[in-house]
């Protein structure tokens, strides 16, 4: 049913480039199989607000791995639906 070897490990990488109201991150998570899944998120600063880049960086890093998390389940509910041959919707 599950397999025995629970050594597995993925690495995902997070990467930033920003401007003065823009941060943008990439997050590419490498798999034990080798695929690699890539996405992105992006915050803005109302140019009124203080400049925190931390702030943006966190924001646009949770927007990327939010869109790492549901690419995820549509690989595995795509591969679930493979098996099975029935509809398949995984909640998040």
């Amino acid at each position: 049913m599950y397999d025995k070897v629970l050594d597995n490990k993925w690495h995902v990488e997070v990467e930033f480039s920003e401007d003065e109201v823009h941060t943008h991150a990439s997050a590419c998570a490498t798999l034990a199989d080798d695929t690699t899944m890539t996405t992105t998120g992006d915050a803005y600063r109302n140019p009124r607000d203080d400049s925190q880049p931390m702030v943006g960086e966190e924001i646009a890093a949770a927007r990327a791995l939010f869109a790492l998390a549901t690419q995820l389940l549509e690989e595995a509910s795509a591969r679930i639906a493979q098996n099975t041959r029935q509809p398949v919707h995984l909640y998040h």
